[in-house]
C-alpha cells in the first residue's frame, strides 16, 4: 500500500490529512509504526484492517505490481461498434495481440450499411457477433454484450480504442479487493503524425484522461467518475448493467451506482490505452455538447451529485464576497477564511501545530473552491455570464480573470505540445461547448438541477 500524492503526514507520521471527503486521522502508535517511506506490506490482520481504513479514506491506494495475477481467460470482452470498420479492425488486432484468445463479443447497434463490413471484421479475428435490430445507443449495445457473458470478468472496450500491451492484466490484479466492482485505466490520445492543434490540445487534456495519480472514483471527489471507454469490471457486480436508453452518461450513471451499492471502483493510471480522439472542429466541438448533455439526466438519476459546484458554507460565502468586487470584498473574505481556519484548527483538537495544519487544509479548501469559481463562471454558466456582461463591467472583468486564470493554471500543468494561444483557444472552446451542452439538457429535461451548485454542510472529520 502507498499513500497517495494528496496524503500529507504529520506529527511524526501519527496524523494523516487529505482524502474525500478530507479529513485528519490520527493513528495509533502501532498502526503509524507499520508505515515506512509512505508505504506499507499487508501481512496481518492490523495491516489489513489499516489498508481498509486509508483505502476507504481515499488515503492510500494499493500497488497494483504487488497483487497477485489473475488469468485472462476469466475476462470476456464486449465492443459495441456502430460503423466505423476500420477502428473496430484496429481494435480487434490490439485484443489479440495482447490479451490472446480470448472470448471477444461484437454487438452491432445496427450498422445499416456498414453492418456487413463490421460483421467480416468480427469473422476475420473470431469475434461472436451479436446483431441489434435498430439502434439503441452504447448502453443497450453493452448490455446485449454482458447479457451472454459468463466469465467472472467483463472489459467493456469502444471501437475507437487501442489496448496496451500488459494494460488488462494489471487491471485484472486489483480484483484481489473482494469489494472492487471496477477499474479504468488511463486513457492517452492515439499518438497519429501531422496532429492538428485541437488533437494536440485533446492529447494533453482530454475529457477521458483523468491524469497519472491513481485514485477510488466516487462522486463529489477530485475523481467523481471514469469512461467506460474502457472498463474492466466484475460480472456480478453489475446486475443489469447500464441505463437503458442512455446514449450519453451511461458510464458515470453505471459507476455511481456502483458505488451507492457499496461497491467500490478505482482507477488506475499505471494501465493506459490509447483513443482517437476528435480532430475535426466541428465532430470535436459536438462531442463536447453531447457530453453537457448528459448532465441533467444524471441529475435526474442521481439528485444532488451531478451539481457544477460543490463548495462548503464558507468557501460560498468567499466566492460570493469576491464576485461582488467591491472595496470590502478583499477584508470580508479574509476574515471569512480566518473565521473557517479557526474553526478547523479547534475541531483538529490536539497536534503538533493545529494552527498550521489548519492553515493548509483552509488553503486547499480555497483554491479548490476558486477553481470551481471559475469553471461556473467560464464553463457550466457561461450563457448566464455573457448575458451579464452585456451591461456589467464587474461581469466582464469576472469572465476575463477566469478564463485567463483558468488557462495559464492548466498551461502550467499540463505543459501541453502546443503553444500557449491555441491551448486558451482550444480550453474556452471546450467549455463553451460543453456549457452550452449543459444549458441545452437542462432545458429539455425542463429542470435546472444540473445547473444548481450545492452547498454542504458536511463537516471534515
Amino acid at each position: 500500500m502507498r499513500l497517495n500524492r494528496h496524503t500529507r503526514v504529520t506529527d511524526g507520521g501519527r496524523v494523516l490529512y487529505g482524502g474525500a471527503p478530507a479529513r485528519v486521522s490520527r493513528l495509533r502508535p502501532a498502526a503509524a509504526s507499520l508505515i515506512r517511506e509512505r508505504s506499507f506490506t499487508i501481512t496481518d490482520a492490523a495491516s489489513r484492517a489499516l489498508a481498509e481504513y486509508l483505502i476507504e479514506a481515499g488515503l492510500a491506494d494499493p500497488e497494483p505490481e504487488s497483487l497477485p495475477p489473475v488469468s485472462l481467460t476469466d475476462v470476456t470482452v464486449v465492443i459495441p461498434a456502430w460503423r466505423r470498420p476500420r477502428q473496430l479492425e484496429r481494435l480487434l488486432s490490439s485484443v489479440r495481440d495482447h490479451i490472446g484468445a480470448v472470448r471477444v463479443l461484437v454487438v452491432d447497434d445496427c450498422s445499416g450499411a456498414e453492418s456487413q463490413r463490421v460483421a467480416d471484421v468480427a469473422g476475420r479475428h473470431s469475434a461472436e457477433l451479436i446483431g441489434m435490430k435498430e439502434n439503441r445507443g452504447p448502453a443497450d449495445a453493452r448490455n446485449a454484450g454482458l447479457a451472454r457473458v459468463t466469465t467472472p470478468f467483463v472489459l467493456f472496450v469502444d471501437t475507437d480504442a487501442v489496448l496496451r500491451p500488459g494494460a488488462v492484466e494489471l487491471l485484472l490484479r486489483h480484483f484481489a479487493d473482494s469489494r472492487l466492482a471496477a477499474v479504468a485505466p488511463r486513457v492517452s490520445g492515439l499518438t497519429e503524425p501531422g496532429a492538428n492543434w485541437i488533437l494536440r490540445y485533446e492529447n494533453a487534456r482530454s475529457s477521458l484522461d483523468h491524469g497519472t495519480y491513481p485514485s477510488l472514483v466516487r462522486p463529489h471527489s477530485p475523481m467523481a467518475w471514469v469512461s467506460t471507454t474502457c472498463l474492466l469490471a466484475r460480472t456480478s457486480a453489475l446486475g443489469g448493467g447500464f441505463g437503458a436508453g442512455m446514449r450519453v452518461a451511461e458510464d458515470v450513471d453505471l459507476v455511481w451506482r456502483l458505488v451507492a451499492e457499496g461497491w467500490r471502483v478505482r482507477y488506475e493510471p499505471r494501465a493506459v490505452i490509447e483513443h482517437e480522439h476528435r480532430g475535426a472542429p466541428r465532430a470535436w466541438l459536438g462531442r463536447k455538447f453531447t457530453y453537457g448533455t448528459g448532465a441533467a439526466a444524471l441529475a435526474r438519476r442521481h439528485p444532488g451529485l451531478a451539481a457544477p459546484a460543490v463548495l462548503s458554507p464558507w468557501t460560498a460565502a468567499v466566492l460570493v464576497t469576491l464576485a461582488a468586487q467591491r472595496r470590502w470584498s478583499v477584508p470580508v473574505a479574509g476574515a471569512v477564511t480566518a473565521v473557517a481556519a479557526s474553526h478547523i484548527s479547534r475541531r483538529i483538537g490536539s497536534t503538533d501545530d493545529p494552527h498550521a495544519l489548519a492553515v493548509r487544509l483552509t488553503g486547499h479548501g480555497l483554491v479548490a473552491a476558486t477553481a470551481q469559481g471559475f469553471a461556473l463562471a467560464v464553463r457550466h454558466w457561461w450563457p448566464a455570464f455573457a448575458l451579464a456582461a452585456w451591461g456589467s463591467s464587474r461581469a466582464r472583468r469576472m469572465i476575463a480573470v477566469a478564463a485567463v486564470a483558468d488557462a495559464a493554471w492548466e498551461y502550467a500543468r499540463l505543459r501541453p505540445g502546443l503553444d500557449p494561444l491555441r491551448f486558451a483557444a482550444a480550453r474556452r472552446l471546450d467549455d463553451l461547448a460543453y456549457g452550452a451542452g449543459v444549458w441545452w439538457g437542462a432545458w429539455r429535461a425542463r429542470s435546472a438541477a444540473a445547473l444548481l451548485p450545492v452547498v454542504t454542510r458536511r463537516r471534515a472529520r
